[in-house]
């Protein structure tokens, strides 16, 4: 769970990405684990991002909001009008939609860095682009198994790609027991540096004249 003092959640919590299969073939199973994801998610305080789109992210967000989770949906629309119009986007459980205005692909770039943690589950194309700049980066990854799609031929990929980013890659079929491996990575890995990061640093910032 996040940290409170006097009420107020400390910065940095721990910010999820959730990323998957727009649309396709989805199975009732898959959809019921990345909503039960999105839950667990919540439940722990952690903050979930997603391209705002329809489909398994759409599925954690549901979950997330049923535990009063925050969400944050990174757009590749230019405004709500374009999100819905254009993208036939979802809005439901959204506490705030990012419009980039960068198109499906160009997104993707802000909604990974925006993430400590990205984790995977089926997917097509657009899936694939968002865990190679995952990979890429050196972010810590999560692969919800068993899910499908993209997700099933990821560890084949990495074999494939033979390049040593300082990325982590974890993976499980239980939505909470990959999440627990996540925290742990994160807690090892993330934190530490984050608290070095923020000694003495003015949480307001340093107006300069």
């Amino acid at each position: 769970m996040a940290k409170k003092r006097n009420g107020i959640i400390l910065f940095p919590q721990m910010t999820v990405g959730v990323m998957g299969s727009a649309g396709g073939s989805l199975d009732a199973d898959v959809r019921e684990r990345v909503r039960r994801l999105g839950a667990a998610i919540a439940r722990r305080g952690h903050v979930l991002i997603t391209g705002a789109c329809p489909g398994l992210p759409q599925d954690a967000v549901i979950g997330a909001k049923e535990h009063g989770g925050i969400v944050v949906g990174v757009s590749p629309a230019l405004n709500l009008e374009e999100h819905i119009t254009r993208y036939l986007s979802p809005t439901r459980g959204y506490d705030a939609i990012i419009y980039t205005g960068s198109g499906l692909m160009g997104r993707e770039i802000e909604n990974i860095r925006s993430c400590d943690v990205v984790i995977f589950a089926g997917g097509r194309s657009g899936t694939l682009g968002e865990f190679a700049i995952a990979y890429d980066e050196g972010k810590v990854i999560g692969i919800l198994e068993d899910t499908g799609g993209i997700t099933q031929h990821l560890e084949t990929i990495i074999g494939m790609v033979d390049k040593e980013t300082n990325a982590i890659v974890t993976y499980h079929a239980e939505p909470e027991c990959l999440l627990d491996q996540l925290e742990h990575i994160y807690k090892q890995h993330i934190l530490p540096l984050y608290s070095r990061v923020l000694e003495g640093h003015d949480p307001d910032g340093v107006v300069t004249v």
